[in-house]
């Protein structure tokens, strides 16, 4: 008896875009780009050696000076970073993959030994996160950000614009904003590191609002089928406490940003499946979903359900460039090297190795 395809390995469209498979690297910070924010050289490779993947998501991409969080990550806003990225996606292209650049605003998980500008991290409120964060001179405390004036939220605003054109210009197929793990679009959602009394502080409509500026103006920019956003409800790492009402903020927000028609949301599961199922009803786009640890002989198992659309990998894809290949042979998977993560030479990140005819491949 044949036995079925799992459905993971069927077409799906995203956005403006027909994917080969529903599989999605997720976004993974890797510190591998140079003090000024200009992806690494070796970046190209990285990401085309994955390009059998549906769809690339890019490491966390500051999209400001003011958005740089950790040491050496890739910047998207002055002409040698979309030199640079020009390139990656050049090559992900080459081998027929699709790539977004995520922009990443890191807020106040940010220190000044890290930046460009070397200067105090942004945030909703003058609140610290309370926690450690590794420099050039080793691991320190995160200072207490400084609140951003509401001129200024609206010009982060304008610079996620900006990073988004950028992207473009540097020929990803869209971007996916970064509305999780407790970076400052989720820093706005929660009460706990936004304590603001203009319009982006207090109702849970207000503390979706910035989140939905962004949205549209990237949408107005580039394209609503090439503008997503990534999001982790109920959180609580690093200090976020959405609150009472966090479920309900996230069912108000998908609603607004599901009028937009954007490509896709990516949900960052914590555990809420009543959330998620009403998130799936009121997104009326592609669906993404990670989760966390999500076993190999899992995978699909959500496409096929219908709760997704697509589901993302993580570790299982930085360690395995030919991810769909291997499961598609029932193939043994390369193990991650976690002392290489962040940060290195080629080690650990373009040198995993690949199948070839004399690897074993069970039955």
């Amino acid at each position: 008896m044949e036995i079925p395809m799992n459905p993971i390995f069927t077409s799906v469209r995203v956005g403006r875009y027909a994917l080969p498979n529903r599989l999605v690297m997720a976004p993974m910070t890797r510190s591998r780009a140079g003090f000024d924010g200009t992806p690494g050289e070796l970046a190209m490779e990285y990401y085309a050696q994955r390009a059998g993947v549906g769809l690339i998501v890019t490491e966390g991409t500051q999209p400001s000076d003011d958005g740089q969080g950790y040491l050496t990550t890739p910047g998207i806003y002055t002409p040698a970073h979309v030199a640079g990225w020009r390139t990656i996606t050049s090559a992900v292209h080459d081998k027929g993959g699709h790539i977004f650049i995520q922009l990443m605003h890191a807020g106040r998980m940010s220190h000044p030994d890290n930046t460009p500008h070397h200067r105090q991290g942004v945030a909703p409120s003058a609140i610290a996160p309370g926690t450690g964060m590794f420099t050039v001179t080793g691991m320190q405390d995160i200072p207490t950000p400084r609140a951003l004036a509401t001129e200024e939220v609206r010009q982060t605003v304008a610079d996620f614009r900006h990073a988004a054109r950028s992207a473009i210009e540097a020929g990803a197929d869209g971007v996916e904003i970064h509305g999780a793990n407790a970076y400052l679009v989720q820093q706005f959602f929660a009460p706990s590191a936004n304590t603001r009394t203009d319009e982006y502080g207090g109702s849970m409509e207000n503390r979706s609002r910035f989140a939905i500026e962004v949205a549209t103006a990237i949408a107005e920019e580039i394209g609503a089928d090439r503008t997503a956003i990534r999001l982790s409800p109920g959180t609580t790492m690093w200090g976020i406490d959405e609150g009472a009402d966090g479920p309900d903020l996230y069912r108000h927000l998908v609603a607004e940003l599901d009028k937009l028609g954007l490509a896709y949301v990516h949900i960052m599961h914590q555990g809420n499946e009543a959330l998620l199922a009403d998130l799936r009803k009121i997104w009326h786009q592609s669906l993404i979903l990670n989760r966390p640890g999500r076993p190999r002989d899992q995978i699909g198992d959500d496409v096929a359900s219908g709760l997704a659309d697509l589901e993302a990998y993580g570790q299982m894809v930085l360690a395995n460039p030919d991810f769909v290949m291997r499961l598609k042979a029932n193939a043994a998977m390369n193990q991650p090297d976690h002392n290489t993560f962040f940060g290195g030479t080629a080690q650990g990140y373009i040198d995993y190795p690949v199948l070839n005819a004399r690897t074993d491949i069970s039955s």
